[in-house]
């Protein structure tokens, strides 16, 4: 199992990650459920028209986290927009429901990211780090 992998399956363990960034000087954070891996690499997808795209846009670093039990996962790095059909293509294979909200009729754009120079910190509820892993 590769590095990233592992730290997909946790993702997938957790079920919802919890997407933090900027709104100008104002945190936010807000669930997000799509995820996949594709060649070693996990993407994301938010669409065009929501805030979360603007925030991203603004200021690219991230942090993602997740908890299964008493772990809890960082995943950090600075966000990569993707433009590979065959990505797009994928997602809605992987969530098929996408396809109600990003189509023609609706005029929704979806997007697609990664992390660049990420790092992925699997951590206890007592806050003492059990890995760290650097991409």
């Amino acid at each position: 199992m590769t590095d990233r992998e592992k730290v997909f399956e946790f993702m997938n363990e957790a079920q919802v990650l919890f997407l933090a960034t900027t709104d100008g000087d104002q945190p936010k954070c807000r669930p997000l459920g799509f995820r996949m891996l594709v060649d070693d690499q996990i993407y994301f997808l938010t669409g065009t028209f929501k805030n979360l795209y603007k925030q991203l846009e603004a200021n690219p670093k991230v942090e993602f986290v997740g908890r299964v039990n008493g772990d809890f996962l960082r995943y950090t790095g600075k966000v990569a927009f993707d433009d590979d059909k065959t990505l797009y293509d994928k997602a809605f294979e992987t969530m098929p429901m996408l396809e109600k909200i990003y189509n023609d009729k609706t005029g929704y754009v979806p997007q697609i990211f990664h992390l660049e120079n990420a790092v992925a910190e699997f951590r206890t509820m007592e806050n003492t780090t059990k890995e760290k892993i650097e991409f």
